[in-house]
């Protein structure tokens, strides 16, 4: 929670006329504190070092809080988010078949082949997954490659690396990374999703049971 003195001090800080509501009707004057190296930074403006971290923005005039941001997510964090999605997607797609098979599957489906068409809209969506996934890691392979080419290159040359190329590098092997998480998701889902047909294909059998001769 945010220490009362360090928004005293910052309020205090401020001008006189920032304290009152100078930003038209209902506007009221906004702090931002945050923590930097260990400590806590306040101040009326949002410095650019600081638009990523998680911050509080107060009130100037009340000193109370009014909202709480949090921290950008990292490279990492996304992919994870990214892969649960997807994964909560296929989750809920499979929730759906699995109803709908077996409320129908004596009733509706006359045979397998019947049967294995409920799963195409999954299939189909899951191997469209892949293959974008495949798609993207090789697309952002290459384009590293390329990029540690170049810096090789200078080296060789006796050039200093960019600091841009060396950024870009990075990104890349991130980007990278990030998608080959996404790839390894969907190709276990596929495999997950196969061996699935193949246990309600074999429930659909035995409740079908042997035709009287």
């Amino acid at each position: 929670m945010l220490g009362i003195a360090a928004i005293a001090v910052a309020v205090l800080a401020l001008p006189a006329q920032a304290q009152k509501k100078t930003n038209g009707p209902g506007a009221p004057k906004k702090l931002y504190c945050w923590d930097q190296n260990g400590q806590r930074v306040c101040s009326d403006t949002l410095p650019s070092e600081a638009i990523n971290r998680a911050r509080d923005e107060i009130n100037a005039n009340s000193g109370t809080r009014s909202a709480a941001i949090d921290r950008a997510l990292t490279a990492e964090e996304r992919a994870a988010a990214a892969a649960a999605a997807a994964q909560e997607q296929a989750d809920l797609a499979a929730e759906q078949t699995r109803k709908r098979t077996e409320q129908a599957m004596l009733t509706t489906f006359q045979s397998e082949a019947d049967l294995r068409r409920v799963f195409e809209e999954r299939t189909s969506l899951i191997d469209n997954n892949v293959q974008t996934a495949r798609y993207n890691v090789t697309s952002l392979r290459d384009g590293l490659i390329t990029l540690l080419r170049e810096a090789g290159n200078r080296e060789l040359a006796g050039q200093k690396v960019a600091d841009k190329l060396a950024n870009d590098i990075q990104a890349r092997h991130r980007e990278l990374l990030w998608q080959q998480r996404l790839q390894a998701s969907f190709e276990r889902q596929r495999a997950e999703l196969d061996g699935e047909i193949e246990q309600i294909i074999e429930r659909y059998r035995v409740m079908k049971g042997p035709r009287p001769g």
